[in-house]
Formats: C-alpha cells, structure tokens, sequence
C-alpha cells in the first residue's frame, strides 16, 4: 500500500482540491432522553420499543393505539392498485374485502372499527339497491342513540348500533363478500339474488320496521332506551315500556309488537296490513298507536 502526502496528492491528482479537517470544537453531549429518576419509574428511550407514556409507565408499541385515521388509511393502503399475474385488480381488490371480513376486522377493536367503515361504504350502494318497493331502508341514521346490538348485552361499546337494520346490513356484506370471491374462483359457483331472498322479504322490513317504531314511540314517550333514558317527545304516557325487551313479528297480512316477560314472550300489540305493498311507515304507526292503547290500558 502506498500512503501519499499532501505534496505527493496534487501531483498525482492536479484537478482535485484537498479539503483539510477542520478541528471540531468540545461541545457538551446531547441531553438524555429521560433523567435518571424517570428511567427508574419505567421510561425508556424511544428506540427500545416504547412509544409514548400512560400514567407513570411507557406504554408498547401497539397498532390499536394509532389514530383512527391512520388506522383507516392503513386499511386502504392494503388494497392493490394494480392487475396481478393472472387476477384483475378488481379480482385482488374482493380478496382483500374478504380478507378484512373475516380476519382482520377480528383481530382487534381498532380495527373492527376501521375494517367495517371500509366494508359499509363499500357494500352499502349494493345493499340499498336490492330493497324491495316501498320499503325503505336507513341503517345508518343521522342522530345516533345509545349503541346496543343486543338485548341482553351488560355493557355499551361503540362496535355496535342501536339502529337494528345495521346488523341485516352486516348480515349481507357477509354474505356478499364470499360469494363475490367464489365467483371470482370457479365458474361452477353461480351467485344468484335469489340467494338473498330471506334477508330483504323478511329479515331487512322487520329490522326497519322495528327502528321506525323505536323511532316514534320514543318521540311520544311511550318507550324507553337502555338504562332508562328516554328522549324527549311531544307527549308523554303515564305507562312505558322498555325498548330492549321488544321485537316485531313480521308478515304480509299482519304485523306485532313482542314484549320478553319472565317465563317466556307475550304479543301484546297486532295490527292489519294491506298486503305487501303497504309501507312501513304505515305499519310502525298503526303499531305505536296500538302501544298507546294497550298502555293506557295497563295504567287501570
């Protein structure tokens, strides 16, 4: 090896220009991340994996504790943007819809939460297009109550929806998603509407005509939310009754409202219906006057 001086560097090398070190001044080391007494309490640098402190400890590193929008834009940075080998882009794209139907929205709160804003909006045009006239459909209302998907739960999240219809439209993306993918992987898989017959001749109707009830007989008072809240309405009833332990029965020529009783269900309510082509609105009315009637009653 052959070590060059400065003088013996430009002869060899005319056109390159030598920069010398400059001699660095004795500057005080950076200050620590935590004093000595907070490493004691529990807090490490932000490199040994923790992200932030809660309480008097640092809590890890979790991705349930990232902010929602972040979360969600992760959700849709998954999603491929262009053609596979042999698969469309929309082919990958109903892989992943799969994929956060029936794994990921289930790994966490978090992302149930971001997964199922992703599957609604995508799936909700599709939905709303095969309720059957004249009924209606809202299974995401603008003023939102007490959260609750069923009766007997013991403590209120923000998973779930008072809103009943919520739960047919989850019902469906189900449904929806895997046939969507089947369909994508054989030919022999025939998806058909017929296959959602169930859900919007009875199941869809029934949900919202319960919400539509829960709707008017809270606005008269003669029906009360979780825990016994109640909103205020234009008139109020001596007697009320429990919106939890009520349900609807639901049929062409008649419809019901179902009171949950020690022992077992009771109808207490049961109105006419002029065929199918009655609207809902209609029935939900008939029922909450019914209701009115029926509690005045229990009052004697």
């Amino acid at each position: 090896m052959v070590v060059l001086d400065e003088t013996s560097s430009q002869k060899a090398f005319p056109n390159v220009t030598l920069v010398r070190p400059v001699p660095m001044p004795n500057l005080p080391p950076p200050p620590a991340y935590f004093t000595s007494q907070e490493q004691a309490n529990g807090f490490l640098p932000p490199f040994s994996g923790q992200l932030h402190r809660q309480g008097k400890r640092a809590v890890p590193l979790k991705l349930s504790t990232l902010p929602a929008h972040i979360l969600l834009l992760i959700v849709y940075m998954t999603f491929p943007q262009t053609d596979g080998i042999d698969e469309s882009r929309v082919v990958r794209q109903r892989k992943i819809l799969f994929w956060l139907e029936y794994y990921a929205r289930l790994t966490d709160r978090s992302l149930y939460v971001a997964c199922m804003h992703v599957l609604r909006s995508t799936y909700l045009p599709v939905y709303e297009s095969l309720i059957r006239p004249p009924y209606t459909s809202d299974p995401f209302p603008l003023l939102s109550d007490v959260p609750s998907y069923s009766a007997d739960r013991q403590e209120e999240g923000p998973l779930c929806t008072l809103q009943r219809e919520t739960k047919i439209l989850d019902m469906f993306i189900s449904l929806k998603v895997r046939d969507d993918v089947f369909t994508d992987a054989t030919e022999y898989h025939l998806e058909s509407e017929e296959r959602y017959k169930d859900i919007f001749d009875f199941s869809q109707p029934k949900a919202r005509l319960e919400d539509l009830v829960r709707v008017s007989g809270v606005e008269k008072g003669l029906i009360t939310l979780r825990g016994g809240s109640m909103m205020r309405g234009k008139s109020r009833s001596a007697g009320r009754v429990e919106w939890d332990k009520l349900s609807v029965t639901f049929g062409i020529r008649q419809v019901g409202l179902v009171m949950t009783v020690p022992g077992g269900r009771r109808t207490i309510v049961q109105v006419e219906r002029d065929g199918r082509m009655e609207k809902l609105e209609v029935a939900a009315k008939r029922l909450v006057t019914e209701l009115e009637a029926w509690l005045g009653v229990q009052q004697w």
